[in-house]
């Protein structure tokens, strides 16, 4: 005779429970991305000169800021920003944001070149997430391989893009430069007169002259 003895159920392979554990975070995390993204608007021409206090009193009249991202322009050598993600309180506060950027001239930093808004999309995150169940995949190209010839293309043009890239970099900063320069007149002229009125009142101009044309000032 033959004894058969009853193990029960077979044990459960601990890195399946590993695998499913790390599928059910990376899941969670990506979901937790794509809300992110709804609630995150993306903001371009954006002046050199623009901070993120300044973007949060922009947008106080419509919005509530979280948190202010600029986007890094690594074509250029220079560290200023041109565009930003910036992430509100919620969806609607994005949609709404959006829509009163397009509707009306938006200036922040007092640019005389309004701002453009979209709503945000996953590609502009540089801290995105792999979907669930995404891989990358890897490949050296050579020359005679057919994607070579695409790949040679797409590096020339992005070195054409590069070119041109400063070409209006160093154009904005010289509006930019000059622009300042003007405010700054605005500025000194203003002051001059508020300066010069508040010294007329001190030093008694205006109540003489005043007295000698009748004039009550305390009138009404």
């Amino acid at each position: 005779d033959v004894h058969v003895e009853s193990l029960g159920a077979p044990m459960a392979n601990p890195n399946e429970h590993a695998e499913g554990m790390m599928g059910e975070h990376a899941e969670k995390e990506y979901a937790d991305f794509e809300a992110r993204v709804k609630r995150t608007i993306y903001i371009d021409h954006l002046s050199p000169v623009v901070t993120r206090q300044v973007i949060r009193a922009a947008l106080s009249q419509c919005a509530h800021v979280v948190s202010v991202e600029f986007v890094e322009n690594y074509t250029i050598p220079y560290d200023i920003p041109a565009a930003a993600l910036v992430e509100l309180d919620d969806e609607s506060q994005a949609r709404s944001a959006v829509d009163l950027m397009r509707d009306f001239p938006f200036i922040i930093g007092g640019m005389p070149r309004p701002v453009r808004a979209s709503l945000a999309r996953p590609e502009m995150f540089p801290d995105r997430p792999s979907p669930p169940g995404s891989k990358m995949e890897f490949l050296w190209l050579k020359q005679g391989d057919p994607e070579y010839d695409g790949m040679s293309k797409l590096k020339s043009l992005a070195k054409r893009q590069e070119a041109e890239n400063m070409a209006l970099i160093k154009n904005i900063l010289e509006e930019e430069k000059e622009l300042a320069a003007q405010q700054q007149i605005m500025l000194d002229a203003n002051y001059y007169k508020y300066d010069l009125l508040e010294n007329i009142v001190q030093n008694g101009t205006v109540k003489n002259l005043a007295g000698h044309y009748r004039v009550n000032l305390f009138d009404g």
